[in-house]
């Protein structure tokens, strides 16, 4: 298996998809720009986080297509095109955006199928970064996962590391329904194994990063290897958990997260999100529904504050919960039980 990072995994696949598919195509702000006035080899940037790079010149300005700089065009674009036949892979560089063509997602592309009695498909992944911890400011830094996860006919996945950032976009490029694709831009630079040649990760089976006795942690996109640091230094103690990465939050696996908590009778989530209707109250709420006879404490959920994203780095820092708030939630919940 190669060493590679997030965004060059995401490449891969991306590669590998349009290769092997040809209706598959790639659509959205300068995902082919800054090309139109050199010479000789045309290439991109490959978007502002450099994810679509070197598919210019491999597949063509036909299949590899700059938009205007509008959410709005771009989600209604990839919604005719996906009921057209093609399979649309759309960017809309920051999640934050979603705002600006919600309609689009929330009314159109997720009730299609449902709506046209199952006649109609939407094949459309909708890429987009997340996620604060770069200094990018209170419009360019949410995790919005949350929002789009109650949005029945919307698929979400967050991936945490390369490998399952390939497995998981092939798998959503091949999916028949609307995918919500969000990359956390503080992890493009993460190093990994990557499985050579066709990878998919199916979706709703989150993955059990490490096995433990003395709780259950369950965490989200970059909050997993924050999770692991904090792992790491109780496990110096003898303390030990199981982590379990969601890598989908719709589907979510809810049977991995029950199976976990009957055996530790402790569960701790970390969610990036701000803590009103998060996937950490959503978590907890189904450890009270479907797993309270296993509880012997009560649920810590560890989320961003109710606030938006500071620009100051020293506030922002404060506000990504980070590996020491994790180990204090995993000791008070052992505290408490």
């Amino acid at each position: 298996m190669a060493v590679m990072t997030m965004r060059d995994a995401l490449n891969d696949a991306l590669h590998r998809e349009m290769e092997r598919d040809e209706r598959v195509i790639v659509l959205g702000e300068d995902v082919s720009g800054g090309a139109g006035g050199t010479s000789g080899s045309r290439d991109a940037a490959g978007g502002i986080f450099g994810v679509t790079k070197g598919l210019l010149p491999r597949f063509g300005d036909k299949r590899v297509i700059d938009t205007a700089i509008s959410e709005s065009c771009i989600v209604g674009m990839a919604n005719g095109a996906a009921l057209a036949g093609l399979r649309p892979v759309a960017e809309l560089m920051f999640a934050d955006f979603v705002g600006v063509s919600f309609d689009q997602i929330f009314n159109q592309m997720a009730k299609f199928r449902y709506m046209f009695g199952g006649k109609a498909k939407t094949p459309v992944v909708l890429r987009m970064s997340m996620g604060a911890g770069m200094n990018a400011a209170a419009q360019h830094s949410q995790v919005i996962y949350p929002m789009l996860t109650m949005v029945p006919g919307l698929k979400v996945v967050t991936p945490s590391n390369p490998a399952d950032a390939k497995g998981l976009l092939t798998q959503a490029i091949r999916d028949d329904d609307p995918v919500m694709f969000l990359e956390h831009k503080a992890l493009y630079a993460r190093k990994g194994e990557v499985p050579d040649g066709d990878h998919l990760v199916p979706f709703g089976e989150a993955a059990l990063v490490r096995e433990g006795q003395d709780a259950t942690v369950v965490a989200i996109a970059r909050m997993v290897p924050f999770a692991e640091k904090a792992l790491d230094k109780l496990e110096a103690e003898g303390i030990t958990c199981d982590l379990i990465d969601l890598r989908t939050t719709s589907p979510l696996d809810e049977e991995t997260i029950l199976e976990s908590l009957s055996l530790t009778g402790r569960l701790v989530v970390v969610d990036e999100a701000n803590p009103m209707c998060s996937m950490a109250s959503e978590i907890a709420g189904l450890a009270a529904r479907k797993g309270f006879a296993h509880l012997r404490a009560p649920v810590q959920c560890v989320t961003a504050p109710h606030t938006p994203v500071p620009f100051a780095r020293e506030l922002e820092r404060l506000y990504v919960p980070g590996p020491d708030r994790i180990e204090a939630a995993i000791r008070d919940v052992l505290k408490e039980g």
